[in-house]
C-alpha cells in the first residue's frame, strides 16, 4: 500500500542474468535430442536456455486462423504476486470484519502516503503486540520500519490508526470478544480472555473505530419485553443500548461487547459468535476466471495491440522490452493499481491445428516445405521420437504429447511452475512480440518453494499445492535476495526455449504473440521421473500418467531400444521391482492374503487412482469388498477403510516372477554396452606397463559402430584418443624423417618448421601418456637428450659476465645443427649483440667533444632493444645518467635563455662553471656563454654612457635599451634606463599638453623650435617629403625641422644645442621680417591696378578685416573661426601664426626642472630651455623699457621673439592691461586644473636642503625677488608668497613649498600645482627658476 510498506525492488526492478543462448549448426540441428544432450551440462545449471535455429529454418505457420477461436483467462496482475495477494486477502478480511459490524472500512493516510495495514499488523505482532509496543514506546521505530520519515509525531498517528482499525480485529482473532459465560443465581458473568483489560477496552470504546454510517435502529426492532436479555451480562435493562444480531437474533449490550460500541451501528450487525462463524469460513481457492467473450485470433490481436498502445501511449513496436518488464513487476507488486489482462493459454492443438504442419493435416505444404513435416524440431514430432521416453506412453496427453497453443497479450503471464512429472518442455514462438522468461535450475527447486512459503505462508496454509496451480508469481529480485539463482531471456519469434527437469519457470508476454509448447522426456530423465512420483504422493497430487506402466511398456520392447535408453530403463526397473517387492511383503505381513490379477491397462486413470494420494496405480492396488469402487496404493493400506486387513484384496498387474523376464531382457540389452564400456574404461585407465596397442583401440570403435552403440561421451572420448594417437604417430615419424611441416601443441598448433624444447619435451611426454603404445617414442627421447646437453653447455657459457665472441659463435653453430627450436640460440645471439654495444659505448665515451645528445640517444635506443644484462645495465645506467645530466643542463640553459623574469649574470656565470665539467657537446650551454659575454659588453657600454656625470642623449639611450632587450640576461641598468625613457615620454606628453593646441597638427618640437620656414604657401606634407631625401653634403643644413632635430640629437652638450637653436632663430627672424614686409606692402599704393589678395581665401579685402599682430597679413572676419570671441583692443594672431598655447612662465619652469632631474638630453628639452631663456631675456628687456611695471612672475612664454623686427609703438598702460588679462586667464585655468587637494606638508628631503644651502652660499644675490621667509616661523609660512595670491577659502587649503633656494610656501592653487604634482614632484618657484637660468 502506498509507499509505507513498499520495498526497493518494487520501484526499481533489476533484470536477472541472461540464460545461455545456443546457435547450433545444421549438422547439430539435425539431431534434436543429441544436441539437447550436448548442451545439457551447461543449460541445466540455469534451468532454461534459448536455441536459435540455423538461418533459413522457417517452418510455415499451419494453424487455421479463421477457424481458431478461444475464451481467454482473466488475469488481474496484482492478484498474481504472492505477497501482494496476501495483502489483498488481509484487507478483504479486515473489510469483511468491519462490514459485518455495520461499518465501512476506509484505509487511512499518513504523511500523504496510504498506510499499509498489513505491514503495520505484522510489525506490531512481531514486536510483541499492542500492549508490548505501547509499554516500550516503539511506535516511532515501527513507523521508521514502514518507511516514514522521523519526527512530526508520525508514531502517534500510526498508533492511533492501529488502535482504531487493527486492534479490534486482533482481539477478534485472539478470541477476546467471545466471553466465557456462566449463570450464577440468575446473573450473567462475563470473563475477559487473558491479556485483555476491561478498563482499556472501555477507553477503546470511547473512540470511533471507523468512519461508519451510524443509524439508530427503529423502535420496532428493540423489544422492551423481558424475552430479550444480554447474552453477556444476562440483564435486560438499558433497552436502548441492546443490540439484536441480524444473524442469530441474540441480544447484546453495546457496553458489554469487546471492544464496546459507543452507539448502535447502522445497517446489519453480527454478534461475536456469528462474526467468528462468518469470518472462520475457509477461503475459496484462488484461480483464474474465464473471460465472458470468445475471441478469434484477429479480434484478440486487435484488442491486445489497442491495450498496449493505449497503455504506453506509443506504437506497440516502439515500446522497449525493458520498459515493459519493469512496468509488469511494478503492477504485480502494487495494490493501488488494478490492471486486468487476458491470456489465451492451453489451447489444444488437436482442435484447431498446430502451428507446425503435420502429415494428413488440413494445411497443405509446398514441396520445398515438406521437410518440416518430419523434422524433429516440429513440436508434433519431438515427443514421439525414438529417443523420447513419452513415445511409450499410450495415451495422447494434451500439453505433454500433444502441443498446446498460447495466444498472449501485453502483461499476460504464466506463473512459477514446473512441468508435469518434472519433464522437459520446449516452447516455440511462431510470431509476434517477445516472450520474457525467468527460470531457476532444478537443484534450486526446493529452495524456491521454501522461500515462497516463508514469504507468503498464508497462501500455502490453505493451498499446499499452490505452486502446481500456476496461479502464483513472485518477483525474481525477491527470490534472488534469498539466494535462489534466477536467469532470464527474451524469446523472439522463431526461437526455442527449453526448460529442464524440475526447473521452475515463469514469465510474461511483451505483446500480442502466438506460441506453441510441448513436453518431452529423455533417458536421463528416468530417475527424476520416479522421484517426482514420490513427491506427488507426498502432496496427494494426481499423476498425468503411470510411471510404472511406462517403464513396463519400454521393457517389453527391450530388443529395439537404444542402449542408452535400455541402460536407464534397466536401472529404473530395478528400483521399481525392489520397491514393489518391499511393499508386497509389507502387505502380506499385515494379513492380506487374497489377491487377484487385474489388467490395469484397460481401466482409465481416474478409476485406478489411490483414494489417499491420488497416484495412478499400475503394478498393484488394495481394494475392500465394502467399497469396491475405491482402491489405495500399497503405501496407504491403512487409509482404505476400517475393515480388517484380512478382508482386503491385493490386485496386481504382474507377479514378481512375470517381471523378471522383462528385467532380464533389459539387462541383456544394457549389459552388452556395459561390457564394452568396461573394457574401454580399462584400456583408457591402464598404467605404463599394461598399455594396449593402437590397433586394439580401433577395434573397439569398430565394434561400437557394428552394434550401433549410442553416441555417448565414452565413445566420443575413445575416438578422440585414437585421433590424438594417429596425429602423434604421424608427427613423430615426420620428426624422425626430417619432414616436419607442423608444430605440435596439445590443444592446437601453429604452422611452423621446428618444435621448441618444451614442445618436444611435452610431445615426448604425451607419447608416453597416451593410453596406447607408440613405436617412435624411444627415438624422440634420444633427440631430447641431445637437446638437453646443448642447453647445459649454453647455460654454463651464459653464466659468465661477458663471454668471448668466438665461444659464442661456436656454440651458435652447434645449436643450429640441432633440428629443434632452441630458445638459448636467441639468448646467445642477444649476448653477442650486447658485447658489441658495450664496446661501441666505450669508444664513443673516449671522445667527449663529439659526444652529442643525438649520439647518446642513438646509443641508448640501440641499447634499449637489447636483452637486459648486468653489464649492459651498468653501461646503460652510466650513459643514461650522462644523458640525463646533459638534457637537464640543456633544458636549464634553454630555460635560462627564455626565462621571464631573466636571470642575473652572476646566476648564469655560476651555471656555466658547472657546465664546463660535463664531458659532452651542449649547444644551448655554448649559447648561454655567448649571451653572458654579450651582457658584459652591454654593461660596459651602459657604464661608459653615463660615466663622468655625462648626460646621455635620448637617441643613444634608446638604442642601448633596444639592444638590451635582445640579450636574455637580467641587466640591472636596463630597468633604470627604461625608467628614464618612460619618464622622458611622460615629460613629452606633459609638455605637449602644455603647449599644443587642441587637435593641433604640429609636433612638440615643431612648436618649441624656431620656425624654419614661414611661407604659408608650403604644405607640411611637402616639407616632410622634401626633408626625407637624404642629404649627401657633409655640412649641417638647418632648412627643415628634420635637420634641426638631427642637429640637436647629435649635439654633444647644451651649449652646442643652444647655438644651433640661435642659428635657426636668426633664420626665423629673417624669414618673418621678409614676410611682414611683403604683407604690409600689399596695402601700399601700387602702380598696378590689381587689388591685393589677402586672407585664407586669397581674395581681395572686403568688409571688416583683421590684421595679424605677427605676420601683418589681413583676414576677412568671416573667414576667421571664432571671430565673435575676439576681444577688441587685444593683439590677434592669425591661424598660421598661432601654432601653440602660450602658458605662463611659472607653469613651464617646472617642466624644465623635471627634465633636469631626469638627466636625459632630448631635442624638445633643448628647445624648451631655449624658449625659457628667450622669455627671461624678454622680461629683462621689458623691465628696461618700463622699469615701473611688475610682472609678478606671471609672464606668458613667447614662442617667437620679435627682437629686431619693426614693431608699432605700445603704450605702457596697454601692456599692463594685456598682462593682467593674461594672468587672470591663467589663474582661472590653474584653479580649474588643481581640483585635487592635499594637506599642507613640508617634504623632508635632505639632499634638496643641501642643494639649497649650496645655492645660497654660491650666489645669494641673483634672485629676482628679495623676499625670504623663515622655515621655523608659523607666521612666515602661513602667508602665501605668490605675488598675486588668490586668498583661497574653505575648510582645507593645500600648500606647497619651493624646493629651490628660497624655501618659500605657496598656495597650490596660486602657483598652478595639483596635489598629485606636489606629492610626487619637486616644485621650483619662478624666482628660483630664473636664478638657476641666470647662474
Amino acid at each position: 500500500l502506498g509507499g509505507s510498506g513498499n520495498r526497493g525492488y518494487l520501484s526499481c526492478f533489476i533484470p536477472p542474468p541472461e540464460c545461455p543462448v545456443f546457435e547450433p549448426s545444421w549438422e547439430e540441428f539435425a539431431d534434436p535430442f543429441g544436441f539437447i544432450n550436448k548442451i545439457r551440462p551447461i543449460a541445466e545449471n540455469t534451468g532454461i536456455c534459448k536455441i536459435r535455429p540455423p538461418p533459413g529454418w522457417q517452418p510455415p505457420f499451419a494453424c487455421d486462423v479463421d477457424r481458431l477461436h478461444f475464451t481467454p483467462r482473466i488475469q488481474r496482475l496484482n492478484e498474481l504476486e504472492a505477497q501482494t495477494r496476501v495483502k489483498l486477502n488481509f484487507l478483504d478480511q479486515i473489510a469483511k470484519f468491519w462490514e459485518l459490524q455495520g461499518c465501512t472500512l476506509k484505509i487511512p493516510h499518513v504523511e500523504r502516503k496510504t498506510l499499509d495495514l498489513y505491514v503495520l499488523y505484522k510489525l506490531v505482532k512481531e514486536e510483541g503486540g499492542f500492549d508490548g509496543v505501547c509499554k516500550e514506546r516503539r511506535w516511532t521505530q515501527i513507523a521508521l520500519k514502514m518507511g516514514f520519515a522521523p519526527g512530526k509525531a508520525v508514531g502517534s498517528h500510526v498508533r492511533a490508526h492501529y488502535e482504531r482499525i487493527l486492534y479490534p480485529y486482533y482481539l477478534f482473532q485472539a478470541g477476546a470478544n467471545l466471553m466465557v459465560r456462566s449463570l450464577k443465581m440468575g446473573s450473567y458473568v462475563a470473563k475477559p480472555e487473558p491479556g485483555t483489560d476491561p478498563y482499556f477496552l472501555y477507553k477503546f470504546f470511547m473512540k470511533n473505530p471507523l468512519s461508519s454510517k451510524l443509524k439508530v435502529k427503529n423502535q420496532s426492532e428493540v423489544n422492551y419485553g423481558n424475552q430479550y436479555i444480554c447474552m453477556v451480562c444476562g440483564g435486560g435493562g438499558d433497552e436502548d443500548r441492546l443490540l439484536l444480531c441480524d444473524g442469530c437474533d441474540d441480544s447484546y449490550h453495546t457496553f458489554c461487547l469487546i471492544p464496546p460500541l459507543h452507539d448502535v451501528p447502522k445497517g446489519d450487525w453480527r454478534c461475536p459468535k456469528c462474526l467468528a462463524q462468518e469470518c472462520g469460513k475457509p477461503p475459496v481457492a484462488f484461480g483464474f476466471e474465464q473471460a465472458s467473450r470468445d475471441y478469434t485470433l484477429r479480434t484478440f490481436g486487435d484488442m491486445a495491440d489497442s491495450f498496449k498502445s493505449d497503455y504506453f501511449n506509443m506504437p506497440v513496436h516502439m515500446v522497449p522490452t525493458e520498459l515493459v518488464e519493469k512496468e509488469f513487476w511494478r503492477l504485480v507488486s502494487t495494490i493501488e493499481e488494478d490492471v486486468t489482462v487476458e491470456y489465451g493459454a492451453d489451447i489444444a492443438s488437436k482442435d484447431f491445428g498446430s502451428g507446425f504442419p503435420v502429415k494428413n493435416g488440413t494445411f497443405k505444404v509446398s514441396p520445398v516445405e515438406e521437410d518440416y513435416l518430419s523434422n524433429g524440431w516440429n513440436l508434433n514430432n519431438m515427443p514421439v521420437l525414438d529417443a523420447s521416453v513419452l513415445t511409450h506412453v499410450t495415451a495422447d496427453i494434451c500439453g505433454m504429447k500433444l502441443p498446446w497453443l498460447y495466444v498472449g497479450m501485453c502483461f499476460s503471464s504464466f506463473c512459477w511452475h514446473i512441468e508435469d512429472h518434472w519433464s522437459y518442455s520446449i516452447n516455440y514462438l511462431h510470431w509476434g512480440e517477445p516472450k520474457t522468461w525467468y527460470g531457476a535450475p532444478g537443484y534450486a527447486a526446493e529452495q524456491l518453494e521454501n522461500v515462497m512459503k516463508s514469504l507468503a505462508p498464508e497462501l500455502f496454509e490453505s493451498q499446499p499445492d499452490l505452486l502446481h496451480q500456476l496461479v502464483t508469481i513472485m518477483n525474481p529480485n525477491v527470490l534472488m535476495e534469498h539466494g535462489v539463482p534466477i536467469y532470464r531471456t527474451n524469446q523472439c519469434a522463431g526461437e526455442f526455449v527449453i526448460t529442464f527437469p524440475r526447473a521452475y519457470h515463469s514469465g510474461f508476454n511483451q505483446g500480442f504473440n502466438f506460441a506453441e509448447a510441448v513436453n518431452f522426456c529423455t533417458a536421463d530423465w528416468m530417475p527424476l521421473g520416479r522421484q517426482c512420483i514420490q513427491h506427488y504422493r507426498s502432496l496427494n497430487r494426481y499423476c498425468v500418467f503411470s510411471h510404472d506402466e511406462m517403464t513396463c511398456n519400454i521393457a517389453s520392447k527391450a530388443d529395439s531400444l537404444e542402449l542408452e535408453l535400455a541402460s536407464a530403463v534397466q536401472k529404473d526397473m530395478c528400483a521399481m521391482i525392489l520397491e514393489e517387492k518391499m511393499l508386497r511383503e509389507k502387505v502380506y505381513k499385515l494379513g492380506v492374503w487374497h489377491s487377484q490379477q487385474v489388467d490395469y491397462d484397460l481401466l482409465p486413470d481416474e478409476e485406478r487412482q489411490c483414494a489417499k494420494c491420488r497416484t495412478t496405480c499400475y503394478l498393484s492396488a488394495i481394494t475392500c469388498p465394502c467399497s469396491p469402487d475405491q482402491l489405495v496404493c500399497l503405501y496407504h493400506i491403512e487409509d482404505l477403510c476400517s475393515c480388517p486387513a484380512r478382508s482386503y484384496t491385493l490386485n496386481y498387474k504382474y507377479t514378481l516372477a512375470e517381471l523378471k523376464p522383462l528385467f532380464q531382457a533389459l539387462t541383456a540389452r544394457a549389459e552388452s554396452y556395459e561390457d564394452w564400456a568396461s573394457k574401454v574404461n580399462k584400456i583408457l585407465k591402464a598404467d605404463q606397463d599394461n598399455k594396449s596397442d593402437l590397433e586394439e583401440l580401433r577395434s573397439l570403435v569398430v565394434e561400437a559402430e557394428k552394434k550401433s552403440y549410442p553416441e555417448t561421451d565414452l565413445l566420443s572420448h575413445l575416438r578422440q584418443v585414437i585421433q590424438n594417437a594417429d596425429r602423434c604417430t604421424s608427427m613423430a615419424q615426420q620428426l624422425l624423417n626430417g619432414k616436419r611441416q607442423t608444430r605440435y601443441r596439445s590443444g592446437g598448433g601453429k604452422s611452423q618448421n621446428q618444435l621448441t624444447v618444451e614442445e618436444l619435451k611435452s610431445f615426448v611426454n604425451q607419447l608416453y601418456d597416451l593410453p596406447c603404445t607408440i613405436r617412435q617414442a624411444p627415438f624422440l627421447n634420444a633427440l631430447l637428450n641431445r637437446v638437453e646437453q646443448f642447453q647445459q653447455q649454453s647455460s654454463d657459457l651464459l653464466a659468465e659476465d661477458m663471454p668471448g665472441s668466438s665461444a659464442l659463435q661456436s656454440l651458435l653453430d652447434e645449436g643450429a645443427g640441432l633440428d629443434v627450436e632452441l630458445p638459448l640460440l636467441v639468448v646467445l645471439r642477444q649476448r653477442l649483440e650486447q658485447a658489441r654495444w658495450v664496446e661501441a659505448v666505450k669508444e664513443a665515451s673516449d671522445q667527449p667533444a663529439d659526444l652529442s645528445l643525438d649520439c647518446m640517444r642513438r646509443l641508448i635506443d640501440q641499447g634499449v632493444g637489447l636483452t637486459p644484462h648486468a653489464c649492459v645495465e651498468r653501461t646503460m645506467a652510466r650513459l643514461q645518467e650522462l644523458l640525463t645530466v646533459c638534457e637537464h643542463w640543456e633544458e636549464k640553459a634553454h630555460n635560462m635563455l627564455t626565462a621571464r623574469p631573466r636571470h642575473s649574470i652572476e646566476t648564469l656565470e655560476a651555471a656555466i662553471q658547472e657546465v664546463d665539467s660535463i664531458p659532452a657537446y651542449l649547444p644551448s650551454c655554448l649559447q648561454l656563454k655567448d649571451c653572458v659575454n654579450g651582457a658584459r659588453e652591454w654593461i660596459m657600454e651602459a657604464d661608459a654612457l653615463q660615466a663622468g656625470g655625462r648626460i646621455p642623449g635620448l637617441a643613444a639611450l634608446s638604442e642601448l635599451v633596444s639592444r638590451a632587450r635582445s640579450i636574455p640576461v637580467m641587466l640591472e641598468p636596463l630597468s633604470r634606463l627604461e625608467s628614464l625613457i618612460s619618464e622622458v615620454q611622460a615629460w613629452k606628453e606633459s609638455a605637449a599638453k602644455t603647449f599644443l593646441l587642441r587637435n593641433s597638427s604640429h609636433s612638440l618640437l615643431e612648436v618649441l623650435c624656431p620656425r624654419c620656414e614661414t611661407g604659408p604657401q608650403k604644405s607640411k606634407s611637402k616639407k616632410a617629403k622634401d626633408v626625407s631625401v637624404p642629404c649627401k653634403k657633409v655640412e649641417v643644413k638647418l632648412d627643415s625641422l628634420f635637420d634641426v632635430e638631427k642637429a640637436l640629437s647629435t649635439s654633444k652638450d647644451t651649449v652646442s644645442a643652444m647655438a644651433t637653436l640661435s642659428e635657426v632663430h636668426q633664420k626665423e627672424l629673417e624669414s618673418l621680417s621678409m614676410l611682414r614686409t611683403s604683407n604690409e606692402s600689399k596695402f601700399q599704393s601700387s602702380p598696378s591696378c590689381l587689388a591685393p589678395t589677402v586672407c585664407l581665401c586669397h581674395t581681395v579685402p572686403a568688409g571688416p578685416m583683421l590684421q595679424c599682430e605677427l605676420c601683418r597679413d589681413a583676414y576677412h572676419s568671416g573667414c576667421v573661426p571664432g571671430f565673435k570671441d575676439i576681444q577688441t583692443g587685444l593683439p590677434w594672431l592669425c591661424p598660421l601664426c598661432k601654432r601653440s598655447e602660450k602658458p605662463p612662465l611659472d607653469k613651464v619652469l617646472p617642466l624644465l626642472a623635471s627634465l633636469q632631474r631626469i638627466r636625459v638630453r632630448l631635442p624638445e628639452g633643448d628647445a624648451l630651455r631655449y624658449v625659457i631663456e628667450r622669455t627671461v631675456c624678454w622680461q629683462h628687456k621689458v623691465q628696461l623699457v618700463s622699469p615701473t611695471q611688475h610682472l609678478n612672475g606671471k609672464v606668458s612664454l613667447i614662442c617667437l621673439n620679435l627682437d629686431g623686427v619693426p614693431e608699432t609703438k605700445k603704450e605702457p598702460e596697454r601692456l599692463e592691461k594685456n598682462s593682467k588679462r593674461r594672468l587672470e586667464k591663467e589663474n582661472m585655468e590653474g584653479q580649474h586644473r588643481d581640483k585635487i587637494k592635499k594637506p599642507k606638508k613640508k617634504k623632508p628631503k635632505l639632499n634638496k636642503e643641501r642643494r639649497r644651502e649650496e645655492k645660497r652660499t654660491s650666489s645669494p644675490s641673483n634672485s629676482l625677488s628679495d623676499l625670504s621667509y623663515s622655515d621655523d616661523s608659523e607666521e612666515d609660512w602661513s602667508v602665501c608668497s605668490a605675488k598675486q595670491c588668490q586668498q583661497p577659502e574653505g575648510n582645507e587649503v593645500n600648500w606647497v613649498q619651493c624646493d629651490g633656494s628660497c624655501n618659500q610656501w605657496f598656495h597650490q592653487i596660486c602657483v598652478g600645482v595639483s596635489a598629485e604634482q606636489a606629492e610626487n614632484e619637486d616644485y621650483i618657484c619662478v624666482s628660483c627658476a630664473i636664478n638657476d637660468l641666470t647662474e
